[in-house]
């Protein structure tokens, strides 16, 4: 359920939060809601965003490749 939230900001934080919502094509109270919900989530404070959350699992790769990828960067990061 959606509730309406007033907040005193100054106006160039305000002018500022817009330009970059909308250059993340996202509202600002999307923007804030996010930001609330990471820094409220009883995780890891590292852990993964909403959004990255809601794009996990969009590429199903087939087991031998997600071994030969994970070769690649072990051989790469050592």
């Amino acid at each position: 359920m959606d509730s309406k939230l007033t907040l005193k900001l100054e106006k160039e934080v305000i002018e500022k939060a817009k330009f970059f919502a909308k250059s993340q094509h996202t509202s600002l109270s999307r923007l804030i809601e996010n930001y609330l919900m990471t820094i409220t989530s009883e995780e890891d404070p590292e852990s993964i965003t909403p959004l990255v959350k809601s794009l996990s699992g969009i590429i199903d790769l087939p087991e031998d490749e997600k071994d030969d990828y994970s070769d690649y960067l072990t051989k790469k990061y050592k």
